[in-house]
């Protein structure tokens, strides 16, 4: 059983009793669906008050493969574990992705014997966005097993782009201080600090991503919702749904969204469960969205919002989870012959493209000496020629000189 916090005076515990359990003021107006958010909401407040000093210890005391299981007949040994999980936080610009570091850092802090104070060193641009990616060791630990990725918020005007970038990440790793291609029109007023960023960026460990955890704003995409104008609902369906991603992690993201007590606790209730629907999210499955609230500024989160707190751990934790099922298998030795030889090919390949390269300016410079000296020769076998059929400009003898003689 978790301790429990410091006596309150009435109307403050009332006021956060209030905000922590919102639902509950709007459950006899509920539909369906609402039902099932008010399902999950009471199950993620009975955990909080039961388990939250446990998940947060299991989470601080994590290392990378502790939730991994034997699948396909492959053994751990020959599973490919990386020393640190990286968890990839993605989102559209104000979709709250910093704030909810600022929030696990609170949340997950206080286990370290440290002040839970909000975190983030990302260089920032003019715009006040984040111009790199940018890892949080929100345990605030030496032997951390995983860690948290913040990235630049993507544009709604440039989504094709924004995706693009996802799946180079998805591809290729992550890096501490790596420069996002977003940041270039924002760099101009914090040039020194981009600059900097990327001159440091290459000496940190490009980290493979296991999982992603997709950060949306709730009140703003049920505005969008209301107002028929689903562009921005589209664009984040489209980043959910992703399939570089699905790729890469072999399920789909972790859902979490941000400033809902920005709503009334019925329109709260309603956008969840109508903007799950549009995004094509199971709602009704345990864990699969989970609802927090992050408030700004210093803070001990499970005593400001208890609920909130234990929803943005156990995001974390399900996240790890993913994380280990989806690990790879080592490459065997049928992996590494053929990755030799397709090297080797690739060699050969250079090999021939550079021989065939100089061959061939050898052979340029082998025809214009040719063509060359075939003119010099043709030019002095004109001349000569010309010089036998007319060997002097007067054919006959002075007639003078012939009478004399």
């Amino acid at each position: 059983m978790r301790s429990a916090p410091a006596p309150a005076p009435d109307d403050d515990a009332a006021s956060t009793s209030s905000a922590s359990y919102w639902w509950r003021s709007a459950a006899g107006d509920a539909g369906v669906g609402g039902v099932r958010v008010v399902r999950e909401m009471e199950r993620v407040a009975a955990m909080a008050e039961e388990r939250m000093d446990e998940l947060r210890h299991r989470l601080v005391t994590y290392r990378a493969g502790d939730f991994w299981l034997p699948a396909g007949g492959i053994s751990r040994e020959d599973t490919d574990i990386p020393p640190v999980v990286a968890l990839l936080l993605l989102g559209f610009a104000a979709a709250g992705k910093s704030s909810l570091v600022r929030h696990l850092y609170s949340v997950l802090g206080r286990a370290s014997a440290f002040a839970p104070f909000p975190l983030t060193t990302s260089p920032a641009g003019k715009d006040g966005r984040t111009l790199c990616l940018e890892e949080h060791n929100v345990v605030r630990s030496t032997r951390n097993g995983f860690c948290v990725f913040d990235s630049r918020g993507l544009d709604y005007d440039r989504v094709a782009d924004g995706l693009d970038e996802v799946a180079d990440w998805m591809d290729h790793g992550v890096r501490h201080r790596q420069l996002c291609r977003g940041a270039s029109a924002s760099a101009d007023s914090a040039s020194s600090s981009s600059s900097s960023a990327a001159a440091a960026e290459k000496r940190f460990v490009r980290r493979r991503v296991n999982c992603v955890v997709v950060v949306a704003s709730l009140s703003e995409l049920y505005r969008s919702l209301l107002s028929a104008d689903l562009r921005k609902l589209d664009a984040t369906r489209e980043l959910f749904h992703y399939p570089a991603i699905k790729t890469t992690c072999y399920e789909d993201p972790i859902l979490v969204l941000t400033h809902g007590d920005e709503l009334t606790p019925a329109e709260r209730i309603d956008a969840r469960v109508r903007v799950c629907d549009y995004l094509g999210v199971p709602d009704h499955a345990c864990g699969a969205v989970y609802d927090v609230a992050c408030p700004e500024g210093l803070h001990v989160a499970d005593e400001v919002d208890p609920v909130a707190a234990y929803a943005a751990a156990e995001a974390v934790f399900r996240a790890l989870h993913v994380a280990d099922r989806a690990h790879p298998p080592k490459p065997g030795p049928k992996e590494w012959a053929l990755w030799a030889l397709t090297w080797s090919l690739c060699a050969l390949s250079a090999l021939f493209a550079f021989l065939s390269c100089l061959c061939s300016k050898f052979a340029q410079a082998n025809n214009t000496n040719t063509n060359t000296n075939s003119s010099y020769s043709t030019t002095t076998t004109t001349t000569r020629l010309s010089t036998r059929d007319h060997p002097h400009p007067h054919p006959h003898p002075h007639p003078h000189r012939n009478k004399f003689r």
